[in-house]
């Protein structure tokens, strides 16, 4: 018979990993609702077209890595390999445009046909924020503010670095694009065949090469600072005047760029090393041409996401559970108890589980794997005087408690516990 395997480039999430991956996942959710951010859901699988026109035609992710398939309409629909394109979408399709800024987040899944990798798999996970309407660079500032206070609070800030980049206006842009053509057409033979292909079709790309040659050859190639004009210097000039009034370190990085005409501005990326060579955890940039591109009104964008997988691989430790209350109840009577004593555990905030069957031994030893501080344990004696015996698993001590007076019994030793 043939084992049962997750697909290549998949994987389950269970015990500490599920617990590391929500950490995040809810850390994320509180932090974007106090910045004031609004919740946005949109589909896992859109008309391959929009994918295709926001990622570009040649690129690797259209070209190799998207999963496309033909429904049984015959409409080619593509599993999301990214966020930004559905929300830009869901701006148009849902006439947001007059409704004045959008201030989105989400998080689910995404799915490329990529080698599997250290922190990236076929099916990973993102959180995304985005900010559609604004073309203040203030706006680049705090996407990127928010960012930095997530690996904060994640613990994971000290070793991630902050790189950052201006990509300018269309026009600069166009000039930059003209001049390192020029250079790389003169180096072309040098290049690796990746790079030559993308000097047809694609060539900022080639300066986030990883290959050792085109590497020694970008870093004599033109600079795209050099080409900023008036407009798009003052922009950038501000973005860094905000995030020094933050106190948040960055390294400015000449080499960071995103290959696509409607990115403008600034670039941004938090990187580490702990992670080998994928070493970008969160990342992103101004969009401001998107929306246009795909057929809306002129609206700027700014905008990023942040690998769940990758940021739960650099956290310290383990976020623990909240302590439990294993109920054990002894007999047919004490069980007719246990839902309804549970849901009044519950309802008051308490983490209450129990066993379904079991002698008292077994779900004591059940209770102490699963971590619980105390247990509950009642029978027919024990319902009689309305009362429970509540047992310290951590101290091996017990005594009586009167059910009336269980919840606040057990919220106040839970709280001395944690003092």
């Amino acid at each position: 018979m043939t084992r049962l395997q997750p697909v290549r480039g998949t994987r389950d999430l269970i015990g500490e990993e599920a617990r590391r991956f929500l950490h995040v996942v809810r850390l994320f959710e509180r932090l974007a609702e106090s910045w004031g951010f609004d919740p946005i859901a949109t589909p896992i699988f859109e008309f391959t077209p929009l994918f295709a026109r926001t990622l570009g035609e040649a690129s690797d992710v259209v070209t190799k890595e998207m999963y496309s398939f033909t429904d049984r309409s015959g409409d080619s629909l593509t599993l999301r390999p990214e966020y930004t394109a559905g929300i830009a979408r869901a701006w148009i399709s849902n006439g947001l445009a007059t409704s004045g800024i959008g201030r989105f987040y989400a998080w689910g899944p995404m799915f490329r046909h990529e080698r599997p990798q250290k922190g990236r798999y076929r099916q990973f996970h993102q959180l995304d924020v985005e900010i559609i309407g604004s073309d203040s660079p203030l706006a680049d500032a705090e996407l990127i503010a928010l960012g930095h206070e997530l690996l904060t609070m994640l613990g994971v800030a000290d070793g991630v670095t902050l790189h950052i980049n201006s990509l300018g206006t269309p026009g600069c842009r166009a000039r930059y694009r003209e001049a390192l053509v020029a250079y790389l057409r003169a180096h072309d033979t040098q290049l690796s065949p990746d790079s030559r292909m993308r000097l047809e079709r694609n060539p900022l790309r080639i300066l986030d090469s990883k290959d050792e040659g085109d590497r020694r050859i970008v870093a004599r190639a033109p600079k795209l600072g050099d080409f900023l004009d008036e407009e798009a210097r003052a922009f950038y000039a501000r973005v860094k005047d905000e995030l020094a009034r933050l106190a948040i370190p960055f390294q400015e990085d000449p080499y960071l760029v995103r290959g696509l005409d409607y990115y403008t501005h600034t670039a941004f990326e938090f990187i580490t090393d702990r992670l080998g060579a994928q070493g970008t955890v969160l990342g992103g940039g101004r969009y401001d041409g998107l929306i246009e591109q795909l057929g809306g009104p002129a609206t700027p964008g700014v905008g990023w996401a942040a690998g769940i997988e990758r940021l739960a691989m650099l956290l310290t430790e383990t976020p623990a559970p909240d302590p439990a209350i294993a109920l054990i109840p002894l007999g047919s009577r004490a069980e007719g108890r246990v839902l309804a004593l549970a849901r009044d555990l519950r309802r008051a905030g308490l983490r209450a589980l129990f066993d379904y069957r079991g002698s008292l031994k077994k779900r004591m030893g059940r209770a102490a794997k699963a971590g619980a501080r105390y247990a509950v344990i009642f029978g027919d004696d024990e319902l009689a005087r309305e009362a429970v015996t509540v047992k310290d698993l951590a101290r091996q001590s017990q005594e009586s408690v009167p059910l009336a007076a269980l919840v606040d019994w057990l919220k106040s030793r839970l709280a001395t516990r944690e003092e």
